[in-house]
């Protein structure tokens, strides 16, 4: 800064209450010096505004995120066996195959089949014959060719 400047103790007080006056290199350096202050609130309020609104986009992420994802199943070492070919099924969209069911889980032919006969007995689940093969169906999702006139009307 220039010593040339007359500090504030040295301007002489205006005896006639009038405002003192200041020249006008000093008047400029406090207008930009406000200026400045201006600037730097006005930036300070944008980037907490700007924080704010990545904040919440992130946390209405997290929410949609949480609720598109399908419901949690347990691990399968906590399943039952019926519940494992429940899910087994319904993941298959509702239908597969009984050899399908024999290749995805480490159980016998045997032990398949008396497990799916228990839950058809239960009306969880429909066997349908086709040809060598049956066809597993959640109960509701039978193929509509596979269902009497009469069922058929009655749903």
């Amino acid at each position: 800064m220039d010593t040339d400047l007359p500090s504030a103790q040295e301007q002489e007080p205006a005896t006639n209450g009038e405002l003192p006056v200041v020249p006008a290199e000093t008047a400029v350096l406090q207008t930009n010096g406000a200026i400045h202050q201006i600037a730097a609130l006005v930036g300070i309020g944008a980037l907490i505004l700007l924080g704010g609104g990545l904040l919440l986009r992130n946390r209405l992420d997290q929410e949609r995120a949480k609720s598109s994802e399908p419901a949690q199943r347990p691990p399968e070492e906590f399943l039952t066996d019926r519940e494992r070919v429940r899910h087994l099924v319904t993941e298959n969209g509702g239908r597969m195959k009984q050899s399908a069911i024999v290749d995805s889980v480490e159980w016998s032919k045997a032990k398949v089949s008396r497990l799916l006969a228990d839950l058809e007995s239960e009306g969880e689940i429909t066997k349908l014959r086709l040809g060598r093969e049956n066809l597993i169906c959640l109960r509701g999702e039978e193929p509509a060719a596979s269902k009497s006139p009469e069922r058929a009307e009655n749903e």
